[in-house]
């Protein structure tokens, strides 16, 4: 009789010995037999082939970082810097003449000839300065410096950054200095090419200038022997000479001699530093006309306001030499 709706169904109880029986047989199975499975049986995989995925997976994985990187430092502009090629330092001290820079340029390697290179520029005339028609170079604004040089740059390109450097160093002040002086700029830098190459130590430069100044507003000869050996070495080719002057040579026509004829020199006689232009921009205040290098032999000219004073100094100095066995004296003086 079926149960009524609703209510479980009863089971009845299995006894504990047939349920020990059912649980110790095998239980069927719910595969087919062997034969009918087309599939062919799961073996385990080969160790060999896991290696060389991993090792492949790490390849590709490092090739993904490289192809990274290099993305990366294409769009950095430092990764394209080249290194800084080699540079000569050409150094051209002060108060040194063309034919003198000319024997630097070449020891530093540079190519070509510095005089001819030196004559003219179209990044400067001197005609600008107050320079008088014909001048025949450069002499007087080829600046003083250090540059830095590619190895065998042509000359050009040093003549090129000395008249760079004159630009940035000679300007609006000092022109309006000379026009103060009475005196074109070419007129005042040929004044600091003398300062420069007369001065031995720097507390005469305003000095030397002043001297300069006066002797031109009296009228009398410079009498620099300086010029005249500018004037020795344009005549023998000589970048620099340095054997006394003979009476010949003091007594000459050129009108670099300053001992025979009144007023500066045709052109500067160096390329004057920074602080020989200041000095001739601003001289000392003093009467002086005369100086002499003093008998201590230590560098510092004497200056005078008579030729009576001169006299006496000059003696002086000619006395110290006599001393030291005709040679210019030795300062024993500690610095």
């Amino acid at each position: 009789m079926p149960p009524p709706a609703g209510a479980e169904p009863e089971f009845a109880p299995i006894p504990l010995s047939e349920l020990a029986q059912q649980l110790a047989e095998p239980a069927p199975s719910i595969l087919p037999p062997e034969e009918f499975i087309d599939t062919p049986p799961i073996r385990p995989p080969r160790r060999g082939r896991s290696a060389l995925a991993r090792m492949a997976a790490v390849l590709a994985l490092a090739a993904v970082i490289v192809a990274v990187v290099l993305v990366l430092r294409s769009r950095d502009p430092s990764s394209h810097r080249l290194p800084p090629p080699p540079v000569v330092k050409v150094l051209v001290p002060e108060g040194k003449t063309r034919a003198q820079i000319g024997q630097i340029a070449a020891a530093g390697g540079l190519r070509g000839n510095y005089r001819v290179a030196s004559r003219s520029s179209p990044l400067l005339s001197p005609a600008a300065y107050g320079g008088p028609r014909g001048t025949p170079d450069l002499e007087g604004f080829l600046f003083p410096a250090t540059y830095d040089m590619n190895p065998h740059a042509p000359v050009a390109h040093l003549v090129e950054e000395q008249l760079i450097a004159f630009h940035e160093n000679f300007g609006v002040s000092e022109i309006a200095r000379a026009r103060a002086l009475h005196e074109t700029p070419y007129q005042l830098l040929t004044v600091a090419s003398m300062v420069e190459r007369e001065a031995q130590v720097p507390g005469d430069r305003a000095k030397i200038a002043a001297v300069i100044y006066n002797r031109l507003a009296a009228g009398m000869p410079l009498g620099i022997d300086a010029t005249i050996y500018y004037a020795v070495e344009l005549a023998t080719g000589i970048p620099t000479y340095t054997k006394e002057l003979s009476e010949a040579q003091l007594h000459s026509d050129s009108r670099y001699n300053t001992r025979t004829h009144v007023g500066l020199p045709p052109t500067p006689i160096s390329n004057p530093g920074l602080a020989s232009i200041e000095a001739a921009a601003h001289p000392a205040h003093v009467s002086y006309l005369y100086y002499v290098a003093g008998a201590d032999g230590c560098g510092e000219q004497v200056f005078s306001n008579t030729f009576t004073e001169f006299e006496a100094d000059a003696a002086a100095y000619k006395a110290a030499v006599a001393r030291a066995g005709g040679h210019p004296p030795t300062c024993k003086r500690k610095r």
